[in-house]
């Protein structure tokens, strides 16, 4: 229990422990991430397209942890290859909720396949439906770092157009930029981020940090330099809590992220007011 325990003691001994320690690493970067790439999720009004590919991906890890292999890389190419699709098929962001639907029919129908041919304990798999950051490798923390540095990378360098076509397609392709290019690079970003942060919160809850700090930051500027950054505190604060909590308590690190990001969202959506 936290009732009585000195919080500068309480700290230390959370770090104190090696798999504290590599959930604590992974969570942070995967909650900056989160926080930048779910900034652009709201804006694009993607909030499914993120959904669809976390359960895409979940057919992936499945299919991994059949041949043997880190679920880490099927949920990247899985996830990729069906933003990629989405993407391609649907040029309109608004339009896309067909696209969305069959490949995300399709994935799962390969999802149940892959767990119905697997003859051991899936329990790999079937944790990625609710997170396992406390059981997080140090292999998959390096994997982790590394995929969340080639997203920020590839954010900054498409950033300004990339921004200007989500705040209005139509514009944006009538000024002369490839909206159909962009999309592509936003639905593959958003496959790579979706495929770490279900690492923190799981399949079924991967809208604590890929949507709601990004809806409350949204509520609390306009501008979206400032609304980026608070979408960032917003998911560090959640993940942070949610792992120094568990720590002490008896329940999964996945409830407390998503209790604390919905907190937040509703304290901002009917308490704050501008």
């Amino acid at each position: 229990m936290l009732l009585g325990i000195d919080p500068f003691s309480a700290i230390l001994a959370v770090l104190r422990y090696q798999f504290m320690q590599h959930a604590f690493e992974a969570g942070t970067v995967v909650a900056i991430v989160a926080g930048i790439i779910g900034y652009l999720v709201v804006l694009r009004k993607s909030s499914f397209a993120a959904h669809a590919l976390s359960e895409i991906g979940f057919a992936g890890a499945a299919g991994t942890v059949l041949l043997g292999i880190n679920p880490v890389f099927g949920l990247l190419l899985f996830t990729t290859a069906a933003g990629t699709g989405i993407a391609v098929l649907g040029k309109s962001a608004s339009h896309r909720d067909v696209e969305i639907g069959s490949v995300l029919a399709f994935a799962l129908g390969l999802g149940v396949l892959f767990i119905s041919l697997y003859t051991g304990y899936a329990t790999e798999a079937y944790s990625i439906l609710f997170g396992e950051i406390l059981g997080i490798s140090g292999t998959s923390v390096l994997i982790t770092v590394a995929v969340s540095f080639a997203i920020l990378v590839l954010t900054a360098l498409v950033y300004r157009p990339l921004l200007f076509a989500s705040l209005d397609e139509e514009v944006a392709e009538a000024k002369g930029l490839r909206v159909t290019l962009l999309g592509v690079i936003f639905m593959v970003l958003l496959a790579a981020a979706v495929s770490i942060a279900i690492q923190v919160v799981g399949v079924l809850l991967i809208f604590a940090l890929m949507v709601t700090p990004a809806a409350t930051a949204i509520r609390l500027s306009r501008k979206p330099i400032y609304a980026i950054a608070i979408s960032v505190i917003i998911a560090l604060l959640a993940t942070w809590a949610g792992l120094f909590i568990s720590f002490y308590e008896p329940y999964p690190v996945s409830f407390f992220v998503t209790a604390i990001a919905f907190a937040a969202y509703l304290l901002v959506r009917f308490v704050y007011r501008r």
